[in-house]
């Protein structure tokens, strides 16, 4: 591993974020909250380590897939980490363990808080989580590949490392350009959706806040009712569909805004995400009419669309408290949240591809059981999958399994009960939100141990960077061909390990 050149990406990246850290203050101005000295000075620092890091380390041009993982994930801790200065600055939350938490869930658009009301915070602070979740959406990463052609020397391995799914679709030569292409698509989609809710009356603060929390499918809201707050049909209906399209290939949504419109179905993956979320719809609004929680079919379809699309796509906005639904609607929702939404999509969960591919691989074993010399190969769409990937979705699903039932296991060994520890690991791990019991829809995660809030930071991170990532940056062997960074100031050694 090239460590200077890392270094010197890392700080060109904490720079970048640094001028977005700026962002908050306009807003601190105007409702006079008190927050822009914060924000000012968190940029700061961010700016100072970042150009310390530049200064220091000499770049490199030769960048691998190895440097590619590094990038990633000290990337996104030191953005955690700087993200969280404002809260901490401010003494907006009791601990630095509640800031980085709360920062972290906002990058990786987790969207759980350890607020028990939000609206404690000022207006400027609740912007800057929205940032965050809006910034995390598409990646920092692809955004510094987008717009700052510096960081174009090993694009494809950062692309690579940080994009989310097993896929990663290409739709131009340069990867700064399908960077460009996908940042454009995302920004002209928030947009359309801010213009939307302030047609159903939100205001341009909520409406620019929730956009961002929409369009990222991190669930952040400016208000703890979340979207409930508005009591609006309307409201609810644009922010389904935008809950929607975020949990698409967001290469689906250029090929059809380039003419090609029979994309959309042509898709295995996106056919099987409308069946799934039309499926868990229909059962939801079945089983609370039957039981009934509501007295009316458009009530119960009303609200059991919203949490299905919220939940399947890792949004994690709310309408009604799901806690209060019959176990059934339950763990459909939580089976939700182990699929999320599709790849290439700024949704979490374990993607829908993989879920197709791994129950054709199934289908395909048992065919062989019964026909044990017939021939048979996993096609998505009209091509084969190639074996290696078969084999990374199925080691995917043993590191997922492996992970979750570790975290598990060390929340529940702090004394928090099993259906708390383990939907919170669960929502975490998705990037979700909201889980069962102690962490559902009407509560928070602030009464959790401080430990935890580690873990659960953890696994945000891991989930956010499809847990490979992770698992790579964290093992020996990893760290065993790290050479030395070059500095400045001192001429590379000779021989020095690549």
């Amino acid at each position: 591993m090239r460590t200077g050149g890392v270094l010197n990406i890392m700080g060109k990246l904490l720079i970048l974020l640094s001028l977005f850290l700026l962002l908050p203050i306009p807003f601190s101005f105007y409702f006079d909250d008190g927050m822009a000295f914060y924000f000012l000075l968190s940029s700061l620092v961010g700016a100072g380590l970042g150009g310390l890091l530049v200064f220091c380390c000499l770049p490199e041009q030769d960048l691998g897939y190895r440097d590619g993982f590094a990038v990633v994930v000290l990337s996104w801790l030191c953005l955690a980490l700087l993200g969280a200065l404002p809260y901490y600055f401010s003494g907006q939350m009791a601990t630095f363990a509640d800031c980085f938490f709360e920062s972290m869930s906002g990058f990786t658009t987790t969207g759980s808080t350890i607020l028990a009301k939000v609206e404690v915070l000022p207006p400027s602070a609740l912007f800057w989580r929205a940032t965050t979740h809006w910034l995390g959406g598409m990646g920092i990463i692809v955004l510094s590949l987008a717009i700052l052609p510096l960081l174009g020397v090993g694009g494809m391995q950062l692309f690579h490392a940080e994009m989310p799914g097993p896929t990663k679709d290409r739709l131009a030569p340069r990867i700064q350009d399908t960077a460009r292409i996908l940042w454009a698509v995302y920004l002209l989609f928030t947009l359309i959706q801010t213009l939307l809710l302030i047609l159903g009356g939100l205001t341009f603060f909520d409406a620019l806040c929730h956009a961002f929390a929409t369009l990222a499918t991190g669930g952040f809201s400016t208000h703890s009712a979340s979207i409930a707050q508005f009591d609006s049909v309307y409201v609810e209906a644009v922010t389904i569909l935008f809950m929607f399209l975020a949990g698409v290939n967001f290469t689906l949504h250029h090929r059809l805004l380039t003419g090609r419109i029979s994309s959309f179905w042509d898709n295995e993956e996106f056919r099987l995400y409308t069946k799934v979320i039309g499926f868990a719809t229909v059962m939801i609004v079945a089983a609370n009419l039957y039981y009934g929680i509501y007295d009316s079919f458009g009530q119960s379809l009303r609200t059991g669309l919203f949490q299905v699309v919220s939940i399947q796509t890792t949004t994690g906005f709310g309408t009604a408290d799901f806690e209060l639904w019959p176990p059934v609607c339950k763990f459909l929702l939580v089976s939700l949240m182990l699929i999320g939404g599709c790849a290439g999509s700024t949704g979490g969960g374990i993607k829908v591809v993989r879920v197709l591919l791994f129950f054709k691989y199934a289908r395909l074993q048992l065919r062989h059981l019964i026909h044990p010399r017939a021939v048979g190969a996993i096609k998505l769409g009209r091509l084969k999958v190639p074996q290696d990937v078969m084999i990374s979705i199925l080691g995917f699903f043993g590191l997922y399994i492996a992970v979750m039932l570790i975290a598990t296991l060390v929340i529940t060994a702090m004394g928090v009960d099993i259906v708390t520890g383990t939907t919170a690991v669960i929502a975490t791990l998705n990037n979700i939100g909201p889980g069962l019991n102690l962490v559902g829809p009407a509560t928070h995660f602030g009464h959790l141990p401080q430990a935890a809030k580690w873990v659960l930071s953890f696994c945000m991170l891991a989930g956010r960077l499809e847990l490979y990532t992770v698992a790579v940056f964290l093992s020996p062997d990893f760290w065993s061909l790290a050479r030395r960074p070059v500095w400045r100031w001192r001429p590379a050694p000779s021989g020095a390990r690549r």
